[in-house]
C-alpha cells in the first residue's frame, strides 16, 4: 500500500477512494472490499456507473491514478471531477472528493478544487478542502486502518441500503 509523508513526525497510509467512501456507510463493506472479497463486478449498479463514466466527458483525461491506489474520474484545469449516477449518496461523494484533494495536496498540488458531477440531472457542486476537512480525513483514515487490521469482520448494519449492496448475499444469505 502507498504511503505519503505529511511531515517527518507523521506518516499517513491511505486507501482507495472507494474504500474511503464506504467507510461512511458500512465498516463491513470496508473490511470485505479491502480484503479483496469484492462482488462488485457482479453488480448491475456498478456496471451502470462504469457506463456513465465511459460515455460522459469523453474529451477529458479519465482515470487519473495516484500511487496505484487512488483513481480519480477526471482532472481538468486543477479541478478533480467525480462522476456519480444519482444524488442519493451525495455526501459520500463529497467526502471522496475531499479525500482526493487531500492526497493531491500531500503530493504538492496547490490551488486545486473538486467538483461533483451528476450528468443524469445536470447537477454540479464545487468541493473545497479546508483545515477541518484535513483533520476529519486523518481521523477517518485511522478508523479505516483499525477496521481493515481487525481479524474479525464487522457485523452487517441491517439498513435499507443493504438491499442494493453488492455484498448483500455475503452478509445475509
Amino acid at each position: 500500500s502507498g504511503l505519503i509523508m505529511i511531515n517527518e513526525a507523521e506518516e499517513i497510509k491511505y486507501v482507495s477512494g472507494t474504500i474511503y467512501s464506504y467507510s461512511f456507510l458500512c465498516d463491513r463493506k470496508v473490511w470485505l472490499s479491502y480484503h479483496n472479497l469484492s462482488m462488485e463486478q457482479e453488480s448491475e449498479l456498478v456496471e451502470v456507473g462504469k457506463l456513465i463514466d465511459e460515455t460522459t466527458y469523453k474529451n477529458e483525461r479519465h482515470n487519473f491514478m495516484i500511487d496505484n491506489i487512488v483513481n480519480i474520474d477526471f482532472l481538468k484545469k486543477n479541478i478533480v471531477h467525480e462522476i456519480k449516477k444519482s444524488k442519493k449518496e451525495k455526501q459520500m461523494a463529497i467526502n471522496q472528493i475531499k479525500y482526493y484533494l487531500f492526497i493531491l495536496k500531500n503530493h504538492g498540488f496547490e490551488d486545486i478544487k473538486g467538483q461533483l458531477n451528476i450528468p443524469k440531472i445536470k447537477y454540479t457542486e464545487e468541493v473545497i478542502l479546508n483545515d477541518n476537512d484535513i483533520e476529519d480525513i486523518k481521523n477517518q483514515l485511522d478508523t479505516i486502518d483499525k477496521i481493515i487490521k481487525s481479524k474479525n469482520i464487522p457485523k452487517p448494519i441491517n439498513e435499507k441500503s443493504c438491499l442494493k449492496c453488492a455484498y448483500y448475499e455475503l452478509c445475509y444469505i
